[in-house]
């Protein structure tokens, strides 16, 4: 019976441990070349560089946000949102909304264009 009952606790024990394991991530963002290009020019139009510092826009290089360098790897937006691109350019587009308290401002950007500004952040890595 203790041989049996070991047995049991063992795969009762390994069930646990996977059911604890993360699901592998899906196939990585690719962004479009003409989106992040577009997304770049409306970060630029909107003025996102004057709160945060962010590579390939040589200024304003804010500090009141978080830098911007990298940000396809960080885990959560605004500590708060799982990294998506569906959810960052909500994020964008209107912050308090999408995360109420969030000390972002919302944004005057289109949909579209909230979209080419996530393809320009998560393109940043393949510079």
């Amino acid at each position: 019976m203790t041989r049996a009952f070991s047995s049991m606790a063992l795969s009762v024990m390994l069930c646990a441990c996977l059911a604890g394991c993360k699901q592998p991530p899906g196939p990585r963002y690719v962004p479009d070349e003409a989106a992040a290009a577009r997304g770049r020019a409306a970060i630029e139009r909107v003025g996102c560089g004057a709160c945060h510092a962010i590579p390939g826009i040589g200024w304003p290089r804010g500090r009141t946000g978080p830098s911007l360098d990298g940000f396809r790897d960080i885990g959560l937006i605004a500590g708060a949102l799982p990294n998506t691109p569906a959810n960052l350019a909500a994020f964008v587009r209107n912050a308090p909304r999408v995360k109420p308290g969030s000390t972002m401002p919302a944004m005057p950007l289109s949909e579209e264009e909230s979209r080419d500004v996530a393809a320009y952040l998560y393109g940043l890595d393949d510079e």
